[in-house]
């Protein structure tokens, strides 16, 4: 096969014509004087999407939710997440680093957090122990495959938080895929957050940018952070047009990404040494699990299936992950299915 089926992640997607020509069209300004009309557009639709006072636009989800536990604690502090959560597991020690802050880490049930779980990681108001300040949930959960955050359970963690004085810090980098497959907008979670992250780059396919809303106050404080972090950019505006179009153009379609994740997973799961369930697909992320007695490592099946252009992201020694986005079809599904069904079969 001559071409590259690109499963590694939603992030590798590339501007349409539309995308660009829009990019080209962009009326800018200088964002760090607040002057860039696209970037303030982007920004006010963001927050009124989310249902927040305003919305900041940082260069990457990972500045955008570091920025989001600084500001809402203090050095010393604890914040609770889930033991895969993204600003954990693939921030590269940003709360310790940037905030100053230790992480209760607690393993959630596909990802998900339930108010029980939260409660007995609080800590007592002790001068021994870290002040819980922030919980931070994450949806999609990345680790746990694309899994959906319940909504009611949402609501319960936000009880907590509220009987005990804490705030909750959503990092949403796939939020709209939830929202799609729900059927339901995103402030169906969001109401229950003080501040939330969204991606501009994954599946909705701009090729740079997250945005953090919270209250007016909050975003105040997150500005000064991000110009600290390096992230205040100056005739952004080229960036956040390409973001304007995918939220005008790139969200519902997110439910051809869930199909396809969808039929790939119900593809090879009856492949000889796949253990995966296709029902546990919620959105566009497939963990392809080995079975023990598989013919390959993941390390193995991975350079194999390179070989024949097909392309995920290892997820340890025994799983590979595929992401599907818009810059990936059906036939390209289906050819993968069967370079893995040729590999595992063969």
């Amino acid at each position: 096969m001559n071409r590259k089926i690109d499963l590694r992640s939603d992030t590798v997607t590339r501007p349409g014509p539309a995308m660009r020509q829009a990019i080209a069209e962009a009326e800018v300004g200088d964002d760090v004087f607040g002057d860039d009309p696209t970037v303030k557009k982007l920004e006010e639709k963001v927050a009124a999407m989310l249902g927040k006072e305003a919305a900041l636009f940082f260069p990457s989800g990972t500045m955008s939710n570091q920025t989001a536990i600084q500001i809402q604690t203090s050095p010393g502090d604890e914040i609770i997440c889930e033991s895969t959560a993204h600003l954990y597991f693939y921030e590269s020690g940003g709360p310790a680093f940037i905030a100053h802050v230790s992480l209760a880490t607690i393993d959630g049930h596909n990802g998900v957090l339930t108010a029980p779980m939260i409660r007995k990681r609080i800590r007592p108001k002790d001068i021994h122990a870290p002040q819980t300040r922030l919980i931070c949930l994450e949806n999609t959960h990345n680790r746990a495959g694309g899994r959906i955050f319940p909504v009611e359970t949402m609501k319960q963690v936000a009880e907590l938080a509220a009987e005990a004085g804490l705030r909750i810090h959503l990092d949403g980098a796939r939020l709209f895929n939830a929202a799609v497959v729900r059927g339901i907008p995103a402030t169906a979670w969001t109401q229950y957050a003080d501040t939330v992250n969204v991606c501009m780059s994954k599946g909705l396919g701009a090729p740079v940018g997250s945005l953090l809303a919270g209250d007016a106050a909050t975003i105040v404080k997150a500005r000064q952070t991000r110009k600290r972090l390096g992230g205040g950019m100056r005739q952004v505006g080229i960036l956040a047009a390409a973001a304007l179009y995918a939220l005008d153009h790139h969200v519902l379609r997110l439910a051809e990404d869930h199909a396809n994740a969808r039929r790939f997973a119900e593809g090879v799961a009856d492949l000889p040494g796949i253990d995966l369930k296709p029902a546990e697909v919620d959105t566009n992320i497939v963990v392809v699990r080995l079975a023990e007695n598989a013919r390959f490592t993941a390390p193995e099946l991975r350079a194999l299936l390179a070989e024949y252009g097909v392309l995920l992201t290892p997820f340890g020694d025994m799983a590979l992950r595929a992401v599907t986005h818009l810059d990936v079809n059906r036939d390209d599904i289906d050819d993968a299915i069967a370079v893995f069904t040729r590999l595992l079969k063969g």
